[in-house]
């Protein structure tokens, strides 16, 4: 009877060790990125720097390339907040400055170009990464435009879809094509250009 009431305190401590070890593989999986490249970048790799095991790792996440996405998407839904400024200028600032802030961490821009150009090669990662993540990220803004047009505060152009298009074109550019900053100053030229009335 003791061995039946007892049963259910070891599995909690069980749920937090999970818990534990997935955030120990993520960090894992986003420091040795930014160590050995992501074509160094091994599950071995991973579950030697995490203390997991490999079959915990494949049992939670098809391939590394999943490993870092789920990395990512914690850490940005984590730093970058969906603020309520009271306009859309104060909104769509607050949003680009936490975003660009985590678009300089040098950790979260290898992962990002690494996942980006995995996701062109690999058809069924690019569906899980647009969804995971790029997906996400538009929604995030998405929030910001909506609570605009409630409050009457949005230009009428351009339309919401090129709003998001505009911000991560700019950022998905700078990362990928010209290593152009994420600072301060696109901050404001993007506010000026996306939020202006006339």
């Amino acid at each position: 009877m003791g061995t039946v009431t007892d049963q259910p305190t070891p599995a909690r401590p069980g749920r937090k060790r999970s818990e534990a070890s997935r955030q120990a593989i993520l960090a894992a999986a986003t420091e040795l990125v930014g160590e050995v490249g992501y074509a160094g970048l091994t599950i071995e790799g991973i579950a030697t720097r995490s203390g997991a095991g490999k079959q915990t790792i494949y049992r939670w996440w098809p391939s590394k390339a999943d490993v870092l996405l789920d990395a990512l998407a914690a850490k940005a839904d984590l730093h970058v907040p969906i603020p309520d400024e009271g306009s859309y200028p104060g909104d769509l600032r607050a949003f680009l400055t936490a975003s660009f802030m985590l678009g300089r961490n040098r950790h979260v821009i290898e992962v990002l170009r690494a996942l980006m150009a995995e996701a062109q090669i690999n058809a069924e990662f690019g569906e899980r990464f647009r969804a995971s993540f790029l997906q996400r990220r538009r929604e995030a803004l998405g929030v910001i435009v909506d609570r605009a047009h409630a409050r009457g505060d949005l230009p009428s152009t351009p339309t919401s879809g090129t709003v998001a298009d505009i911000v991560f074109g700019v950022v998905w550019y700078r990362l990928l094509a010209t290593g152009q900053p994420l600072d301060q100053r696109l901050v404001d030229e993007l506010v000026a250009t996306l939020a202006s009335r006339s």
